[in-house]
């Protein structure tokens, strides 16, 4: 399997991966244009421009969309995140120029019918409703606010109730204007495709866009807070995230075979510690996540109210043991399931497409496979520990509990059991 990237000379890039005997593709475009690139009046807007793409075109009506992929038993969806916005279909082979028509269409031609606006504003309205009622899922959103105050990369990717309800057509198309250039996309596909000819619709479909200026997003600053929201439900949450490294920081690696061993399966420190001998939750886990320019390491758990703050010190105290005696064994076992998630993931063409992307965003090349399990393996017992005596007493911290939780400890508290 062979990577080939291309670019028109407008700055659009292309990159692809053909997989010998398949007979299906994964093609998208991902637009450097997420959460973080949206002013705070614009706040949810790059989400709610994702929905708006597949409800109608210069060309076709929002069911002609879904009927084009799905007539010829394709997928076709979209996702927004703080970093990138991504349209993407999955298709049989034969069928990889009618997916491309239909994603450049959407991406290039959408009309934001002011009816359709309405419909899909209450949609999302519906989607914030959902993940305020999900505590699992909006406990993440505050860790995030605590973490990143007052900045871009701070805010949901959602955005606020007042500001999707407000949102005009005028604002959207703004938004196209000022993000969808030609550099700041990326053709990616993965499967049964053949470059040269991904290339040839490239240029048919987007050679004609005027390059644009691209626009970077604000600088992230980790500044660490406390959220704490009291409401009745079976279980307390918790969540603490602590700054690490983001993901140009070859540091990376050593992170993420942290989290692993810390917390990231049934064989990892947390779980077995906290749940397993002691019985204190049903979820624990732990997991790096890392942008251009910074990253946390996340730890969540949920139990009861009378087990929150047992369980909240146990897992400092995990953390600063595993400073002192991370074994051989644990690194090994950590970095063994990073490369095998890694590579076993690569066997999906979506996920391969997903990463070639990725890899363009970020460094404008597609490292090799080779180079990236080099990386991993090169990542000591003596690494991990040094890190791990960062996350334990050093990193700056934000913390975010839901629930019961008049018992659970305080930042500040957790902060001093830390440094102890």
């Amino acid at each position: 399997m062979t990577v080939r990237q291309d670019q028109l000379p407008n700055g659009f890039r292309i990159v692809s991966e053909h997989m010998p005997g398949l007979q299906s593709a994964a093609i998208g475009i991902w637009v450097t244009a997420g959460g973080r690139h949206e002013r705070i009046e614009q706040n949810g807007i790059a989400h709610f421009l994702e929905h708006m793409a597949f409800k109608g075109t210069k060309r076709r009506s929002a069911l002609q969309i879904a009927e084009a992929i799905e007539d010829v038993g394709g997928y076709i969806n979209a996702y927004t995140s703080r970093e990138v916005t991504a349209y993407y279909a999955r298709v049989l082979q034969a069928d990889v120029p009618l997916a491309m028509d239909v994603i450049a269409d959407i991406v290039l031609n959408p009309v934001f019918d002011p009816a359709e606006i309405e419909v899909e504003r209450g949609v999302i309205l519906q989607e914030i409703g959902q993940a305020h009622d999900t505590p699992d899922d909006v406990i993440f959103d505050w860790l995030q606010e605590d973490s990143y105050r007052d900045q871009p990369l701070g805010r949901t990717i959602l955005g606020p109730t007042e500001r999707v309800s407000s949102f005009s057509r005028d604002d959207l198309a703004a938004f196209v204007g000022e993000h969808y250039g030609p550099g700041q996309m990326i053709l990616s596909a993965a499967g049964a495709v053949d470059h040269d000819a991904l290339v040839r619709m490239a240029r048919d479909l987007f050679g004609h866009m005027a390059p644009s200026p691209v626009h970077d997003p604000l600088s992230a600053r980790f500044t660490g807070g406390e959220t704490r929201r009291s409401k009745r439900l079976e279980q307390a949450h918790f969540a603490l995230a602590l700054e690490s490294p983001g993901y140009r920081d070859d540091a990376i690696y050593t992170a993420q075979i942290y989290s692993s061993a810390l917390g990231g399966g049934m064989s990892s420190r947390l779980f077995q510690e906290i749940r397993e001998v002691r019985g204190l939750c049903y979820t624990i886990f732990a997991q790096t996540g890392a942008y251009a320019d910074t990253g946390t390491t996340t730890i969540y758990a949920g139990t009861s109210a009378g087990q929150i703050a047992e369980l909240a010190g146990i897992t400092i105290d995990e953390m600063k043991r595993a400073a002192d005696d991370m074994t051989e064994a644990e690194v090994a076992r950590a970095r063994a399931q990073m490369k095998a998630g890694m590579l076993m993931g690569l066997e999906s063409p979506s996920n391969r497409a997903e990463r070639l992307a990725r890899l363009v965003q970020i460094w404008d090349t597609v490292p090799s496979l080779e180079d990236t399990v080099a990386r991993i393996d090169a990542v000591t017992t003596g690494d991990v520990r040094g890190f791990a005596e960062d996350m334990a007493v050093r990193a700056p911290a934000a913390l975010a509990l839901y629930g019961p939780i008049d018992a659970a400890p305080t930042l500040s508290e957790l902060q001093e059991r830390r440094a102890a």
